[in-house]
């Protein structure tokens, strides 16, 4: 189980023994919400509808869940939202609050996913989606899998 504490920017992951594994996190920039185009973080249970990255190096950036090459931080864009390193793309569990119509995260194409602006993570800054540390995704992605519960909560 995952969980993740918008207010504490940061996630914790149970693993099978029992123990926690704890990670700070950058959500939305402009807090939680469920709707479509809000570019707010998803409240609710959710899963890991599917994992992407398997086998890719770290750093590697990803375009329509496609690696597409390495971050060159060179020729950064500010603006731009890179997704490195790995995705855990997530799905909705709740029909009508987080999954179906104007409110599916799976749609919203909500991840976990490794970030370039590591600086600003333990603070809300991301576009929708939970930013982590490259090392960290690479860990996490490690340790869990395909359907795992994703709670995501204010």
């Amino acid at each position: 189980m995952i969980i993740v504490s918008i207010q504490n920017q940061m996630l914790l992951h149970r693993l099978p023994q029992g123990t926690w594994r704890t990670y700070p996190v950058s959500t939305s920039a402009i807090g939680p919400g469920n709707l479509r185009d809000s570019l707010c973080t998803p409240l609710g249970r959710h899963r890991i509808y599917a994992r992407i990255g398997q086998g890719c190096p770290p750093m590697t950036v990803f375009r329509g869940r496609k690696p597409v090459g390495l971050y060159n931080p060179s020729l950064d864009d500010l603006q731009q939202d890179w997704i490195l390193s790995r995705i855990l793309w997530l799905e909705g569990c709740e029909t009508g609050f987080n999954r179906r119509g104007r409110v599916d995260t799976r749609a919203r194409y909500i991840y976990i996913h490794g970030t370039h602006d590591e600086e600003r993570i333990g603070t809300p800054a991301s576009h929708g989606c939970i930013r982590m540390r490259n090392t960290d995704i690479l860990e996490l992605f490690d340790r869990c899998r395909t359907g795992e519960t994703v709670l995501i909560r204010p």
